[in-house]
């Protein structure tokens, strides 16, 4: 119901997130209507999950079953940290919630928002859940320290980083792409895990999907090649967000700065 009221009250944005579903899926407008009406009810649904965290505290795991975890246990057990690598998909904050309740030791980047107060209420939700939050934007300096002591550090890379980023696809589309993350994986030689929380059809319960660790081109360590760690980066998101495209939050502006450029 509140992503429903949201995709009716907020047209300008729901145009704007049909238009892109349009060109980054090649789907006509009814189609993208109907995927981006569905993405608003995930939304909704994941807002509501992430609030009710503090209640469901070692309560997450019934609603969720995990598949490939073996992923990320072999990948901590390097003592090099591990970068778990996924995007505003499915109901994210829930699965960092439940890696916590699970034992890992879980840090995120603090999201930016424009109200402080927003920032702040995440960190707390976060922290209830013993998920630690990352600065407000990216630390670099917290984000180091966290994987130099062997934890994990989840990363949301769908964001738009203007004119601080790498331009490569996503979802086939030009797209400024953060690299501190595959720098970071380079730097220290943590393993990036692509994960994924999938919502199934009732609504209530979840997949939790781990792949194994990216690698480098042509056997070279990944992040070496920033620009390549990126583009791989991108396109492993994107598979999924093409496979599930009612599971990814297409509100979001993701590729303005490059249309910004491109109308220039």
């Amino acid at each position: 119901m509140l992503g429903t009221l949201l995709w009716i009250w907020d047209k300008k944005r729901v145009d704007g997130a049909e238009a892109r579903c349009v060109r980054a899926l090649g789907v006509g407008m009814p189609e993208a209507r109907h995927i981006v009406r569905r993405s608003y009810g995930n939304i909704g649904r994941s807002v509501v999950e992430f609030i009710r965290l503090p209640q469901m505290k070692g309560q997450v795991k019934r609603f969720v079953t995990i598949h490939g975890e073996e992923h990320l246990r072999d990948a901590l057990a390097r003592g090099k940290g591990v970068i778990l690598l996924t995007a505003h998909f499915g109901s994210w904050e829930m699965a960092a919630a439940l890696l916590a309740e699970r034992g890992y030791p879980m840090n995120a980047i603090g999201a930016e928002q424009r109200d402080p107060r927003i920032s702040d209420l995440i960190a707390e939700l976060r922290r209830s859940c013993g998920v630690v939050t990352i600065g407000k934007g990216f630390d670099l300096k917290e984000a180091l320290r966290c994987l130099r002591k062997g934890e994990v550090l989840a990363v949301l890379l769908d964001q738009d980083p203007k004119d601080r980023g790498l331009i490569v696809p996503f979802l086939g589309l030009p797209a400024s792409t953060p690299y501190g993350p595959v720098k970071m994986a380079y730097k220290l030689e943590a393993s990036v895990v692509p994960v994924f929380m999938v919502r199934r059809k009732d609504g209530i319960f979840h997949d939790l999907h781990f792949l194994p660790p990216l690698q480098g081109k042509d056997g070279a360590p990944f992040g070496e090649d920033e620009k390549d760690a990126a583009w791989c980066s991108n396109d492993v998101l994107s598979e999924w967000i093409v496979s599930h495209p009612e599971q990814w939050m297409w509100l979001y502006p993701r590729w303005a700065s490059t249309e910004a450029m491109i109308s220039c």
